[in-house]
């Protein structure tokens, strides 16, 4: 599945919640990621959030598509790569 996670995290928590997401997802933006995901992978991915948030103060959003053909981008400004930017 294709997924786009977007976080709002208290500044002390941001670089273990960017790290965590980085090993699963592209990073595209401050705050966001996207990419294609397994299910396991996401649970896993969720997981590990969750034991870093403080779900009291934290936010972390996943929008899940089952398929990108019904998808669209569009950049406006500085493009970031996108995972589909590093096949070769």
């Amino acid at each position: 599945m294709f997924v786009i996670l977007v976080y709002d995290v208290e500044e002390k928590r941001v670089y273990k919640v960017h790290k965590i997401c980085s090993k699963y997802l592209t990073w595209v933006q401050n705050s966001v990621f996207e990419g294609e995901i397994t299910e396991a992978q996401l649970r896993i991915l969720k997981d590990e959030l969750k034991e870093i948030i403080d779900k009291t103060k934290d936010s972390v959003i996943i929008y899940k598509f089952r398929t990108k053909a019904y998808f669209e981008r569009e950049d406006i400004g500085i493009k970031k790569p996108s995972s589909e930017d590093y096949f070769i």
